[in-house]
């Protein structure tokens, strides 16, 4: 559904090349999918930290906090330790309203050691927004923010 993905996963590239901090690494590139994806209203992380998610770098409104693990689309991304495509979230048993808005979502694991450190998140108000290409190109930046990391 975009086909900017080439120039944003360049960007995410330059953005992150160098840079080691996670925290910085997830401010940008929150910035950098939120102000270039189309039909998107919401683009973060969240960081897995004492068995629960919590509220990372984003762009959007505010957000839940504090997420279980195994709880909605980003806890059942991490304890599955797979890319969750979320055609409608009101489908998704579990699903957590932070945003009455958001109708479909994708959440992207990001791993180090093969562990779940935290996710990508991203919400959108349309329905069926994200589909195979979207997660492929996304996980080229996760990819990125992973090789940051080690």
């Amino acid at each position: 559904m975009n086909n900017h993905f080439p120039t944003i996963v360049s960007q995410a590239e330059a953005l992150i090349k160098g840079e080691s901090d996670l925290i910085a690494n997830m401010a940008n590139v929150s910035a950098l999918l939120y102000n270039n994806l189309s039909d998107v209203n919401w683009a973060g992380f969240y960081r897995v930290v004492e068995e629960q998610l919590i509220l990372g770098p984003f762009q959007g409104q505010p957000a839940c906090i504090r997420i279980p693990l195994g709880k909605g689309v980003c806890g059942t991304a991490v304890t599955q330790n797979m890319t969750q495509l979320v055609d409608d979230v009101l489908q998704f048993e579990g699903h957590i309203f932070c945003d009455a808005a958001s109708k479909s979502e994708i959440v992207i694991p990001i791993r180090v050691d093969n562990k779940v450190v935290a996710v990508l998140d991203i919400d959108s108000p349309i329905l069926a927004r994200f589909n195979q290409n979207d997660a492929d190109q996304l996980t080229k930046i996760v990819d990125l923010i992973e090789n940051s990391l080690q």
